[in-house]
């Protein structure tokens, strides 16, 4: 083996072994909780029966998380079939809110509380949703 390469290899045991300066990067919290679409008005199958809400309404209402001044998206989520979502965050301060368009009130006939919220690193903040669809 040549001399070079036995420094090489030394020199990256040595550092392997010695305590090195690591970056301690603060854990994520996570962001839970359940999204309930509200229809205003039933929606009635064939035979008379309500329409069942399904994961294609779920997939129609995305969540968005927005930093706590509302001026930049973080990232969005969107609920299971059964309605329910789970999301990693780093720790900070943050808002849920559904789509929004350019005048900021939300798309079509949707009606739904925006919520504030901490993430801490390691926790489970459970935040729910209701969105009123507006349908008449």
């Amino acid at each position: 083996m040549s001399s070079v390469l036995k420094c090489l290899v030394f020199g990256c045991l040595y550092l392997a072994l010695t305590e090195p300066h690591t970056i301690k990067a603060t854990p994520p919290g996570f962001l839970e909780g359940h999204l309930k679409i509200i229809l205003s008005r039933e929606v009635e199958l064939a035979d008379g029966t309500p329409a069942p809400v399904t994961a294609e309404n779920y997939a129609e209402y995305p969540l968005i998380v927005l930093s706590q001044d509302r001026k930049q998206e973080v990232t969005r989520v969107t609920a299971d079939g059964n309605g329910n979502y789970r999301i990693e965050l780093p720790p900070g301060d943050y808002v849920l809110d559904v789509r929004r368009g350019a005048s900021g009130r939300p798309l079509g006939h949707l009606r739904a509380e925006p919520h504030s919220f901490t993430i801490l690193p390691n926790q489970i903040v459970r935040v729910d949703m209701d969105i009123d669809t507006g349908v008449r």
